[in-house]
């Protein structure tokens, strides 16, 4: 069984930094692409930003600039760099991973999620 573990969660001042980590474990094969997202109170889930297995990454307009995402697909891990963090960047984030086993082909996995709030 495929399990996906964030970590890196926390309060930050507005202008602070935080930087998340998603670690996969499991018989994996390999990872394919891979997600962060994030929902904040009263709002629907927003991916925040993607990163192909050879490392193209993609971002929500709201996050240019200030998040950077990126993997060690030797470690089966992923990251989510936040700087200049901002208060409506406030929410729970998880990431999804499209992960590949033996036993049970490609399939998306998502984590338990990790809370970041961004207050004075």
């Amino acid at each position: 069984q495929v399990q996906l573990v964030e970590s890196g969660g926390g309060l930050v001042q507005p202008g602070g930094s935080l930087r998340l980590s998603c670690s996969a474990s499991g018989n994996i094969v390999n990872i394919g692409s891979m997600d962060w997202h994030r929902q904040a109170p009263g709002k629907e889930r927003e991916l925040v930003a993607s990163i192909t297995r050879s490392g193209n990454a993609n971002y929500a307009d709201s996050v240019k600039g200030r998040f950077t995402i990126s993997r060690d697909n030797a470690k089966n891990t992923f990251y989510l760099q936040m700087n200049s963090l901002k208060p409506e960047d406030t929410g729970v984030y998880r990431c999804r991973a499209r992960v590949c086993t033996f036993t049970f082909g490609c399939n998306d996995y998502w984590g338990q999620g990790t809370q970041v709030s961004v207050s004075s």
